[in-house]
């Protein structure tokens, strides 16, 4: 048993609203001031999405990109200004599979992660005169948490009926613990997944025209899964 030398003065939790972005400064200077320094980042707030496109408000659509894309560099953007000034720290980003590669009923959360994926791959290009500050992107699989139950669907107001077994995803211990071994190692890029969404995340990568056979192939069940109630991600599992 380990027991923790950590004390109340050690430990902080600050409300955050990630769409509220003129509060982004002062929570960052809220840190500062209780720690005086901040060495790491890791952005990992965002809901996922589970509708068709064409059965989609576009309010959803701007409310993905606020709170995924939006929300996240401007968080990014204080911090930043800090660990410039101190020419060091970590900048951790969970982005998802979902950001290399493309997928149904996800068209926005697809492109919230892909903007994440340009964004801060072209910001550690700005970087370079700062090699202490490490750029690091963490893209999941399917892993077993909540996010499933606050998905966004086809409008705002409307919460998904049916969340579906997560047996078959990664465990939330297991994605954490390889999350954390690739801050240490100053990973810029982690697939954190199990197959077959690993094994489609390397086609999309160096074989795309297989890799768009297959996801029409494996994404038509996905969409059948879905209009029958039972979890899409569950196509891929089997």
């Amino acid at each position: 048993l380990e027991i923790s030398s950590l004390n109340e003065n050690d430990i902080l939790v600050l409300r955050l609203d990630l769409t509220d972005r003129s509060s982004h400064e002062a929570a960052t200077n809220s840190v500062l001031k209780h720690f005086g320094k901040i060495d790491v980042l890791v952005n990992n707030g965002g809901r996922s999405q589970r509708s068709l496109f064409v059965d989609t408000n576009l309010d959803v659509y701007n409310a993905i990109i606020e709170l995924n894309y939006l929300g996240t560099i401007s968080l990014t953007k204080y911090v930043l200004n800090h660990m410039i000034q101190r020419k060091k720290g970590k900048i951790v980003t969970v982005s998802s599979v979902m950001g290399i590669m493309g997928a149904p009923l996800a068209t926005g959360y697809c492109a919230s992660k892909h903007a994440l994926q340009g964004f801060f791959n072209s910001l550690r290009t700005e970087l370079t005169d700062y090699p202490e500050i490490s750029i690091i992107q963490i893209c999941p699989g399917p892993v077993q948490s909540q996010i499933i139950q606050n998905v966004f669907t086809e409008n705002l107001a409307k919460s998904l009926e049916n969340s579906g077994d997560q047996s078959h995803k990664m465990p939330t211990d297991r994605c954490a613990r390889l999350t954390l071994v690739s801050m240490a190692n100053d990973v810029k890029e982690a697939w954190i997944s199990d197959h077959p969404y690993l094994a489609v995340c390397y086609l999309w990568q160096y074989a795309p025209t297989w890799a768009w056979w297959l996801m029409n192939r494996m994404g038509k069940r996905r969409i059948q899964n879905f209009k029958s109630g039972i979890d899409a991600d569950a196509s891929y599992s089997r």
